[in-house]
């Protein structure tokens, strides 16, 4: 998936800013020898844009640090930039394409937690470049008038996710069959943490594996990201009343292994 993710970013960037001095070079994404954290080197190192295409840091996998802005290679976001709202970066980046990485350094590093902790790091590296890469090129036709593009951004990449919903299952699957969790740490929520005290990540695991696929996005954009009811419509493209019966259900089903657990 590497390949062409960096061959159609380069000709994007090559399209909307020629005259930025694009180094179109590809670097892949590195785990460091200890295994215990991963570096992404950009895959487009570019002088104004590098940072919409790679993870910069190394930061340890679901290791949620919220508030914080990740900078790249010692290079803060300016004061003005991190109080503009999402919507109006947007805006700005239809004539400057440099706005747009303010919000991968918001948001990169959110959306990989979230798709490690359904696909596994390998996967969720390519998900992070595929997520951006469409977003950047969408960007045309995003409401600016929603402050937060953070739904936005989510729903694409639970799209990109879906891809790999075979994978997905297996992964859920094997661990309801083993009680040997694949995805380390995938399921570190309060209530996940609950569950593994009582020995019962299989169970748990099978339910997730067994929910249709709208269920389970429903479920895990509220119960892992904390979304609204408003926030997972929008970010799924479905009525808030859709995210709540499905999340009804969904909350059912878990609620069948979890007894009386709050879900």
């Amino acid at each position: 998936m590497t390949e062409p993710v960096a061959s159609v970013l380069t000709e994007d960037l090559a399209q909307h800013a020629p005259e930025r001095g694009i180094d179109q070079h590809v670097h892949l994404c590195q785990r460091n020898p200890e295994g215990s954290a991963y570096t992404c080197r950009p895959r487009v190192a570019a002088s104004h844009f590098r940072r919409v295409t790679a993870l910069g840091n190394p930061v340890t996998p679901f290791g949620r640090q919220h508030g914080d802005i990740p900078t790249h290679e010692g290079e803060a976001l300016s004061a003005e930039t991190v109080e503009i709202d999402d919507g109006e970066l947007i805006r700005r980046s239809a004539h400057d394409p440099e706005q747009f990485a303010a919000l991968f350094d918001r948001y990169a590093q959110q959306i990989h937690l979230y798709a490690a902790r359904r696909l596994g790091t390998q996967a969720a590296d390519d998900i992070v470049a595929e997520t951006f890469l469409a977003a950047f090129r969408r960007r045309g036709t995003y409401d600016t008038s929603f402050a937060l593009a953070r739904p936005w951004l989510y729903g694409i990449a639970t799209t990109l996710i879906a891809r790999h919903r075979r994978q997905e299952e297996r992964l859920l699957r094997a661990l309801s069959r083993t009680g040997v969790d694949p995805l380390p740490e995938a399921l570190d929520d309060t209530v996940a943490r609950r569950v593994a005290a009582q020995g019962r990540e299989r169970e748990l695991a099978g339910a997730l594996a067994s929910l249709p696929r709208g269920h389970r996005d429903v479920l895990l954009l509220v119960a892992w990201e904390d979304m609204s009811y408003e926030e997972v419509a929008r970010a799924l493209d479905i009525s808030v009343g859709t995210v709540r019966s499905r999340l009804h259900r969904a909350r059912k089903k878990a609620r069948n292994v979890l007894g009386d657990e709050e879900l």
